[in-house]
Parts: C-alpha cells; structure tokens; sequence
C-alpha cells in the first residue's frame, strides 16, 4: 500500500471510529482503496496468450529464470560461469557453436574470488568485453546508530538493489557465485521453506527483468546418490530452478571437465558438454578450452560416481560372474549350502556372494518340505517359497507352506520352515546363521 493511500484510509476511519469503519470496508469493498491487496488475483486460462521460452543460451540458460550450476570446490565452476559472462559481454557464439543474440551486460557477485587478481584475469584471458561487466561488492545499510555503512550483499534484503542495477544497465545474466554465502543469517540453507521464499523473489525478478540469474553451489560432502540431492542447502533450491546442471571431473581423465544437466523442465535435456582449464600466461590464470563436439554416454549420474561405488560394483560383477559359471558348471542349481562352501574357498563372503545373486541371474528355491534351499540360474516364476519346477532328479517334493513373519531368519532374511534344530539353537538352511 503507498503511503498516500494509507494516510486517505486513517482520514476516512478517525472521523468515524473503526468499526463503523470495517462495516463500511465490507459493505462496499468495490469503493474501498484499502482493500485493493485483498482481492484475491484469478486470471482465466483462455484470457492468458502462449508464449515461447526466451534463451539466453538457447537449450541450456534460459532467459528470465533461475539456473542452478553445481560442483566440488576446484573443479572449475567458476571459470566456466567466467567464460559465459565474457561471450555475453562480446556476443560471441555460445560454447555449442550455438549464436549469440548480441553482446549484453553481466552483474556479478562473487563471495570467494578477488577481482584484481581472480575474475578480471579470468575475463580478459576469455576475451571479455570488461565495460560491460560489473561487480556489486557493498551496498549502503543504515545501522541502529543512524549512521550509513556498506556491507555486503544480503539475500533477500537487497533484491530490490538488484533489480535496480539489472533494470539501470540492462544485464542479461546475473551470476551469484557462491549462493549460500549471500543468504541472510536468519535464512536456514536447509529449511526448504526459508530458502523457497527467497528463491521466489529472485524468480519473480527475473522474470520481471528478463535476466537469466545462475546461482553456483558446493555439492555436499555426500557421495553418491541423484545428482538433484547433491547440491548444498534444501532441495528447495534445485526445485525453484528451471534449469540446473553440474561441473565435474571426468571418471576416466581427471583434467577433463564435463558440464551436464541435471534438470530442465522447460525444454528437452540438451546435450553434455566438456572443456578443459587450460594455463594463459599472458593474464597468469587459466581459461576454458571447449571441446567442439557433445559428450556421448555421460551423464550427471557418471560424475558422481565416487571410487567406493566403483569398487564395489566391480567386485559384486566378479562375484556374479563367479555364481553364474559355478551353477552352469552344476546344472544350473546347486543347494545354498554348497553355493556358500564353493563360494568361501573361491575367497568370497557370504555377504558378497548374497548381493551377487541378482546380478548373476539366479534365485532361490525351496527344494521339498524338509529339503534345504536350492539356488538356480534364472528368475523364480513361482515365488522363493515353492517347489523347484523340473527337479525331477533331485526328488524335490512339493513345498510347505510359507513360514510365518516371526519364522524368518534375520540375518539372511529367508524363512526358516525347514531350519535344523538342535539343542535349542536354530540354524537357518539358507546363511547357516544360528539363533
């Protein structure tokens, strides 16, 4: 409400109290002024004309959006965002050949690197266009003492700053390198309420303004897992971007970086991108080298790929190559007794050989009402606890019936129908686990 309109609704409420005021309020909402933000906003669909999505960088950055860049300290985030910036001052061609739609202004605010020895090097060795980047470094703050002090930028409070100097030199792309360091002490990263509403003022500004916004995170010290979890703070985040992508080392080559997408709900997913960070000695920094073609076969999901799930995806592969020629060597099935035994003197766990049966291609079956477990190549069409189909030369008999919930082993997780039992201990004829 401005001011004037607040000053007009106290003349009209002093001269006649304030409940004959609020009866008059909603007898005739419609000649009220101060009840204009109360009206609920309802536009129908068939009032509102289509519109295309605007691109910055046409399939990756699009315009008047959030974009969510993210990556591990080092990897090259920041000289990648310093690259974009520098073919937006110039209008060059984006890093896919994709043309530009002429050179236009950058607003950058970096927490972490120096201008005079970081970001102007990086921008002049990408052949930036410096009279068209800027850097908001402090913004004037009035201290409880009244006297005016710069400070740095704080999320939300200096949105409308801003939006000011967007709208003042007309900036195209707007890069907040690292978003957590800009948020607001009182803002929780990790509180998806806190952060979607300071993410919904951003957006909400640069829609207004057209500007396409790139926010940079660390990932999580976390490994593994969805590409769309890994970035530090709330999911809130990554859920209020209409484009996210993220920057790492290549598994197979250390200086190789990839860029890929890990989420765009706007358009179809475009494809990988890598670039190495090659030396420039005349500005003493390191600027991005790109790679002419897309990269093949992978995605952000590659990149995340620590060397523990590597590892251990190996050795379950091994493992199940193992099961599977043991069992074919035995006719395709062998009793899990012997599958384990086989198994420890191959220099395999129980465990290991446990997590390798799916992969191997086999399942367990029940062989017989007092028979013990028979593991066999291929799916159990009839279910874990039925008898084995076509056993004929093994006398299987019909199966029992399934044991009950509190008769299944907790080690192995199989029921425990035909367990041994002896001197009060059971033994499981899966795992061979005793209780």
């Amino acid at each position: 409400m401005r001011r004037q309109d607040w000053d007009a609704a106290m003349e009209r409420i002093q001269p006649i109290g304030l409940d004959s005021a609020l009866a008059e309020l909603f007898s005739n909402p419609a000649g009220a002024d101060v009840t204009d933000q109360a009206v609920p906003v309802v536009r129908t669909l068939s009032d509102v004309a289509p519109e295309r999505v605007a691109w910055l960088w046409p399939g990756y950055l699009p315009a008047g959006k959030l974009v969510v860049i993210d990556g591990d300290p080092s990897c090259g985030k920041s000289t990648l965002t310093t690259d974009l910036a520098a073919r937006c001052s110039t209008g060059s061609p984006w890093p896919d050949g994709t043309a530009s739609n002429g050179p236009a202004d950058v607003l950058l605010l970096s927490a972490e690197d120096g201008l005079g020895d970081t970001i102007v090097p990086r921008l002049l060795a990408a052949g930036a266009d410096l009279t068209r980047v800027h850097a908001l470094l402090e913004v004037p703050q009035l201290g409880d003492d009244g006297a005016v002090r710069l400070v740095p930028p704080s999320l939300p409070r200096d949105i409308p700053i801003l939006r000011d100097l967007v709208v003042r030199h007309q900036v195209r792309l707007v890069v907040i390198d690292v978003l957590m360091a800009y948020l607001n002490g009182k803002v929780d990263s990790h509180r998806d309420q806190d952060v979607r509403g300071v993410l919904h003022q951003l957006a909400a500004m640069a829609e207004t303004t057209g500007c396409t916004l790139v926010l940079i995170r660390h990932l999580s010290k976390a490994g593994g897992g969805s590409p769309l979890y890994r970035g530090g703070g709330s999911i809130g985040i990554i859920g209020a971007a209409r484009a996210a992508f993220i920057v790492g080392r290549d598994p197979d080559d250390q200086d190789r970086r990839v860029f890929a997408v890990t989420k765009l709900n706007i358009a179809i997913e475009p494809p990988t991108l890598a670039y190495r960070l090659i030396s420039d000695d005349t500005h003493g920094c390191a600027r991005v080298e790109w790679e002419s073609e897309p990269v093949t076969g992978m995605t952000a999901e590659h990149l995340l790929r620590s060397p523990a799930d590597a590892e251990e995806r190996g050795e379950r592969d091994q493992a199940a190559a193992w099961l599977a020629d043991y069992l074919t060597e035995q006719g395709g099935e062998a009793s899990a007794t012997d599958v384990f035994r086989e198994a420890a003197r191959a220099g395999w766990s129980r465990d290991q050989i446990k997590r390798a049966k799916t992969a191997a291609g086999a399942s367990s079956v029940k062989s017989g009402l007092r028979g013990g477990w028979v593991w066999r190549l291929g799916p159990d069409d009839e279910g874990s606890t039925k008898g084995a189909k076509g056993a004929g030369s093994h006398g299987v008999l019909p199966s029992a019936p399934s044991a009950l919930p509190s008769q299944t082993c907790t080690v192995c997780g199989q029921p425990l129908a035909a367990a041994v039992i002896s001197d009060g201990f059971t033994t499981c004829p899966t795992c061979e686990a005793t209780r």
